[in-house]
């Protein structure tokens, strides 16, 4: 989207120089006003999208960090649990169930 804006942009600009016929192209003040404007546009949209950009990785990095801590909370909680089985050396209540019923 950004890339077609820019390219937009940039075919504005050569469809505008592209008008001014070989022989006329001499700088005067309106042209080169014009060229520097569009310039000064083009500069501006630049910085417009790469501020967008950063934004979205700044986002995607926020909710990576905040995925990780929810992964990391989980993971604890089941070494946790697994630590508690293992010192008390039970088995939870399903498999000791499923284990029951396969050795009656």
């Amino acid at each position: 989207m950004a890339e077609e804006k820019l390219e937009a942009v940039k075919d504005v600009e050569e469809e505008k120089t592209a008008i001014v016929p070989a022989s006329e192209k001499k700088p005067d003040d309106s042209k080169a006003l014009a060229i520097e404007e569009l310039e000064k546009k083009k500069a501006e949209y630049a910085e417009e999208v790469k501020n967008k950009i950063a934004l979205i990785h700044k986002e995607a990095e926020e909710k990576r960090a905040v995925a990780d801590a929810r992964r990391g909370a989980e993971v604890l909680k089941a070494e946790k649990k697994a630590a508690k089985y293992r010192a008390t050396e039970l088995v939870p209540v399903l498999q000791r169930r499923l284990i029951d019923f396969f050795q009656a």
